[in-house]
Formats: C-alpha cells, sequence, structure tokens
C-alpha cells in the first residue's frame, strides 16, 4: 500500500500527537498538511514536524487521500458544511470528534446528496484516548459500508501511528469505547488521586506517597499487558490469604467496587449516546 496523503482539519492536541506518530514512523512530511484557525497553532506544528499548514480547510483537503476531522465536536456541523463542496468520493473521512455518527457526517458532508448524486462518503469514526498523547492510546474504530478494505488500513496506519487501533463491528458501540477507554484515564487518575491521599494519612510524605502510587500503577498495567492470564489471575497469585492484600480486596469488594464501576462505565456510554444525539441534529 502506498502512503497515503493526509490532511488533518484542526491541529489541536490530538491531531499534533497523530501528527508526530506518522513522522516517528517515517512518514515523509510532504505526505502530511494541516489546517488551523490559529496562525500561532498553525507555526508551531509547521516547525515542529516541518509540514504545510494552511489557514483554509478547502485548500489543506485539495489532492489529500485521507481528511482527518480533528475539530470540537461543537464545532463539526459548521466545519462539515462549509467543506461540503470540496470533498469529493475518492477521499477518506477519518473522524476522531465523540459523538458524531456517520450518519450525521454524511449528511453535513453530501448536504445535495440525491438519486442523482447520492451520499457516497467512505467514513472512519475513532474514538482515541489521551495516553495517544505519548503514543501509548487505544482506539476503537469503526468503517461505515462505504470503506473499502485499502481504506481501513490507511485509516488503522493512521491510529496505530500513537497506539492500539482495534477494529469495531457496530457504531454503537463506540459508546462503549468510549465509556470504557476513551474516559478510562480518567477513572485511573482518580484511584490514583484516592491511593496518593491515603498514603498521605497513614504518614508518608505526599511526594513519596505519590510515586509509589504512579509506579505501583505503571507495574501493574505493564505486568497486566504483558502478561498471558488475565487480571482477576494476577489479582489471585498476590493475594495470600488471611494477608494484607486479601484484608484490602475484601474492604474493596465489601463496599461494591465491582458494581460501582459497572454503574460508572454505564452513566458514560448513556452519556455518550446523549451527546451523540444532541450534536448530530
Amino acid at each position: 500500500m502506498t502512503t497515503p496523503r493526509i490532511a488533518f482539519i484542526g491541529a489541536g492536541n490530538m491531531a499534533a500527537s497523530l501528527i508526530g506518530g506518522l513522522r516517528a514512523q517515517g512518514v515523509a512530511a510532504s505526505a502530511i498538511r494541516a489546517s488551523d484557525r490559529g496562525a500561532e497553532q498553525r507555526a508551531k506544528i509547521a516547525a515542529e514536524y516541518a509540514i504545510d499548514t494552511f489557514a483554509s480547510n478547502a485548500e489543506a483537503i485539495q489532492g489529500a487521500d485521507v481528511i482527518v476531522l480533528a475539530v470540537k465536536p461543537q464545532a463539526m456541523k459548521d466545519m462539515c458544511l462549509d467543506l461540503a463542496a470540496h470533498v469529493h468520493a475518492g477521499q477518506l473521512i477519518v473522524s476522531i470528534a465523540a459523538g458524531i455518527s456517520c450518519a450525521s457526517l454524511e449528511r453535513w458532508l453530501a448536504p445535495q446528496s440525491s438519486a442523482a448524486r447520492p451520499n457516497v462518503c467512505a467514513i472512519v469514526r475513532c474514538m482515541p484516548n489521551t495516553p495517544a498523547l505519548l503514543r501509548q492510546g487505544v482506539s476503537g474504530l469503526y468503517a461505515n459500508a462505504h470503506v473499502s478494505s485499502e481504506q481501513r488500513q490507511q485509516a488503522e496506519q493512521l491510529l496505530s501511528a500513537v497506539g492500539l487501533a482495534l477494529w469495531l463491528d457496530q457504531e454503537q458501540l463506540l459508546d462503549a469505547v468510549t465509556a470504557v477507554s476513551g474516559s478510562g484515564p480518567a477513572y485511573f487518575f482518580l484511584m490514583i488521586e484516592a491511593m496518593t491521599a491515603a498514603g498521605e494519612k497513614l504518614g508518608l510524605p505526599r511526594a513519596t506517597a505519590a510515586q509509589l502510587t504512579l509506579h505501583t500503577a505503571l507495574g501493574a498495567a505493564r505486568m497486566a499487558v504483558a502478561s498471558d492470564v488475565d487480571a482477576s489471575e494476577l489479582r489471585r497469585r498476590v493475594t495470600s490469604p488471611a494477608g494484607t492484600t486479601e484484608a484490602a480486596i475484601n474492604t474493596f469488594q465489601a463496599g461494591g467496587f465491582a458494581a460501582l464501576v459497572e454503574q460508572a462505565l454505564n452513566a458514560a456510554a448513556h452519556r455518550s449516546a446523549e451527546l451523540a444525539e444532541q450534536l448530530g441534529q
């Protein structure tokens, strides 16, 4: 597969991480371009990655094989309507905006769709998470029916530049991805906050409690990723009968830990679906 020409609409943090990941993989600067309303952001991206930047979205996508929509969800409709006259059927649209459905994107990008000019937008929706900024992210991807096998590879190459890319068969599962991994880093940050505060109350200096917590979280995650058994087995192996770990685990379970996590993720998924309905009008 030849390297596609990629245009980013919006050059904020997530777009910059994707551009940086692509450049680190050896993608030529000449194959990447970006547009952004902010002159300062355009200058920063151009200087850091040696790519061409534009104030005009329409100019940025000329000749592009892949168009990455990286603007805020609230700005997506107006941006797509402005861009519609400049998008052609052979281009792949990749949206990293949460809550905007393929149907909404198709409607906005082809407002004159009819039997004579059917809407044939090839769209991949993806939900990356913030660790993508460190190229340690994970993304759920969904392709509509117009996406070719080559375009699926292009989208996977793009998101793999910042971490793991996983395909979904149903678009509505992106709400679950949002709940698990999109919002997920914040759950672990909350746990880190709580453990640090508890360690300090046990008498540790705050800086020491923070470092112990952070590196324990990092080590546990690396062990889980590298292991050939699931997390429940890893937990069992470090939980000695009548030991200190068991005392803590029993306390978590008595407090309804698993049920609380399930309720939290259900709330996130429900809110994701609500936002999709609101933003897709």
